[in-house]
């Protein structure tokens, strides 16, 4: 069948991560079993993403760890709220909290919380996050928490998913920041790439939302194209190397086929949006997408944002 030959054609490629700001680089893996799965005619359940963010904050949290079994709780403690330590790199800085839900260290913002009890400390939704880290200390030495917390880098506040490790009677915390674009930012992406595509033409602006730093791929959002009539890729920026798929028959992993509604809607209305699950770039989960679509001539292009539930 045509989506089994293009699946397998596919499998040679990994899936091309959002450029994060902070970091342009990006470290791909072998695809798992699970990974390389797939149900009816959806192709693009395939590759393993492993962002930079992941990947440096469980750096640093194994060498907090390491630093604080070496050289004790004084020191470690003194080395992790030092601003200018290698244990603090723009949003990526350790904090340790002890059992009895005092904070022992940080080298994020305010310091004059180090010393005093963290147990009511709570995100903007009121979620009682070190509390539900001290919960989880009980029976596992090591785990994860996601809450809303102010990044400082951009002032706003945003998911943090936060690792954590257990040594001793304390627990060495680092966290990332998970990147989700809004309703707003993605319309003013795509009105962008809508003016892009008739000011400059389908060749010029096709190569540029499949430029990872042209400006059209920015965290979680990205643009993608997809002609009317053949349905094709034209340009996608999570994915450049699907650029000429025949993408009509695939689905979501709902079985849901949502490219053929896209064009339904663009065919019909001229613009329209689409609810669909779909792997985020910058997560690499499979989360609800909201995705935004304008017809241009005899091409569409769409440009979602994605929510966990």
């Amino acid at each position: 069948m045509k989506f089994k030959r293009l699946g397998l054609l596919i499998l040679l490629f990994t899936v091309a991560a959002v450029v994060h700001a902070a970091d342009n680089t990006q470290t791909n893996t072998p695809p798992s079993p699970a990974d390389l799965e797939h149900s009816g005619n959806n192709i693009f359940r395939v590759g393993v993403i492993e962002r930079s963010d992941v990947k440096r904050a469980a750096a640093l949290l194994e060498r907090a760890v390491d630093y604080l079994q070496k050289y004790g709780p004084e020191r470690s403690f003194g080395a992790f709220s030092d601003r200018k330590s290698a244990f603090v790199n723009n949003e990526y800085y350790v904090f340790v909290v002890g059992l009895d839900g005092i904070l022992r260290a940080s080298g994020g913002d305010p310091l004059w919380l180090i010393g005093l009890s963290a147990l009511d400390f709570h995100d903007a939704a009121g979620k009682y996050f070190v509390r539900e880290m001290l919960d989880m200390a009980k029976t596992s030495e090591s785990g994860t928490i996601e809450y809303n917390w102010l990044n400082r880098l951009d002032n706003r506040v945003e998911i943090k998913t936060t690792q954590f490790h257990k040594v001793g009677n304390y627990i060495v915390c680092v966290g990332y920041y998970i990147p989700r674009a809004s309703v707003e930012e993605a319309t003013a992406l795509l009105n962008r790439a809508v003016a892009l595509l008739k000011k400059s033409g389908g060749s010029t602006a096709f190569k540029t939302f499949n430029d990872p730093k042209g400006g059209y791929v920015i965290n979680d959002e990205y643009v993608f194209a997809v002609g009317l009539e053949d349905g094709k890729y034209r340009a996608s920026g999570a994915a450049p190397q699907l650029t000429g798929t025949d993408v009509l028959d695939a689905t979501d992993v709902a079985g849901k086929p949502i490219f053929k509604e896209m064009i339904e809607i663009a065919k019909r209305n001229g613009s329209g949006s689409i609810d669909y699950l779909w792997r985020n770039p910058a997560t690499n989960a499979v989360e609800q997408k909201h995705t935004l679509i304008q017809r241009v001539d005899d091409v569409l292009l769409g440009v979602g944002y994605y929510s966990k539930k």
